[in-house]
């Protein structure tokens, strides 16, 4: 997926744009663009935060004062035809200059919010921005449109244990959704939703599971230092991981730590002979789960 961030933008001589991918454009606050197919007959479109376009593909169009800063964002031809099940070819989007979707604008703003932190939650996130992406796209914009064939069943265990292998194998590494479907032959849509299916969760939200699950082992140990912790886990920064980690599990690495290591020496210290009695610590077991489960993307 391909993301661009335009500023508003003076120039008022009209200029020819030409996009050959399929794209489509979020205002980020209230403006106006001025839109045309022909140069000399420019029409002034006024937009509200979060309006929407879809751009035409292939075909020219003339720009004239662009009064408005907005978000870009083009989807593969991989990730359309994934969504609609086409073997080959592009899928046909009817072109909007201004139109509103509830669903696009909340994974366009979740896409903004990533670019302005810098993008640290790596490829996978966005590779799973962009197939929702598409399902909206195909679902509501198509012009040839097939209903997507959704299977009653989910990965069997063979499978998930390939996707496993491979996630914990690869957790340091930038891991891709098209990855982890060609590893169990398949499209990178139908993986997606039967992915979800057998697990609840989405192949982002389990593999930042399997990353946290790593760093809470490697946490325990009291001489591990933070940004080895978070470099071992994939995450891209140390501010990065503290914030999902404490975000995820409620606490900070830190505080997880000490916690754990707190618990660890108060059992220690709870510890008698076998002639005396012993004592049964009143504290409960610390417990960070993560609840993926009610997540969703």
């Amino acid at each position: 997926m391909k993301v661009e961030l335009f500023p508003p933008d003076s120039d008022t001589e009209p200029r020819h744009w030409v996009r050959h991918d399929q794209a489509f454009a979020m205002m980020l606050g209230p403006g106006s663009i001025e839109w045309g197919s022909k140069r000399s007959a420019l029409e002034k479109f006024n937009y509200a935060a979060c309006d929407l376009a879809l751009c035409h593909r292939h075909e020219g169009e003339w720009v004239g004062l662009m009064n408005v800063s907005h978000l870009q964002l083009g989807i593969s031809d991989a990730a359309l035809m994934a969504a609609s099940e086409e073997p080959s070819g592009e899928v046909e989007l009817r072109p909007h200059r201004k139109f509103a979707d509830s669903r696009l604008g909340a994974l366009a703003t979740a896409v903004h919010a990533e670019m302005v932190a810098g993008f640290p939650s790596g490829r996978l996130f966005l590779d799973s921005i962009e197939q929702a992406m598409a399902v909206a796209l195909v679902s509501g914009q198509a012009v040839r449109y097939r209903p997507v064939r959704i299977s009653r069943g989910g990965l069997g265990p063979a499978r998930l244990r390939r996707i496993t292998d491979l996630v914990h194998a690869r957790l340091e590494d930038e891991l891709g959704l098209d990855e982890l479907a060609q590893s169990v032959g398949l499209s990178t849509a139908h993986f997606a939703r039967m992915f979800r299916k057998s697990t609840g969760e989405t192949p982002h939200q389990f593999v930042l599971g399997q990353r946290l699950e790593r760093a809470k082992a490697m946490l325990r140990a009291p001489d591990a230092r933070i940004l080895d912790v978070a470099v071992a886990c994939g995450f891209k920064t140390q501010q990065h991981f503290a914030q999902v980690f404490r975000d995820v599990c409620g606490i900070s690495p830190t505080g997880y730590r000490q916690d754990f290591l707190g618990y660890e020496a108060t059992c220690a210290s709870e510890t008698c002979s076998e002639d005396g009695p012993r004592l049964v610590s009143s504290q409960p077991e610390l417990s960070h789960g993560l609840p993926f489960t009610s997540r969703n993307m």
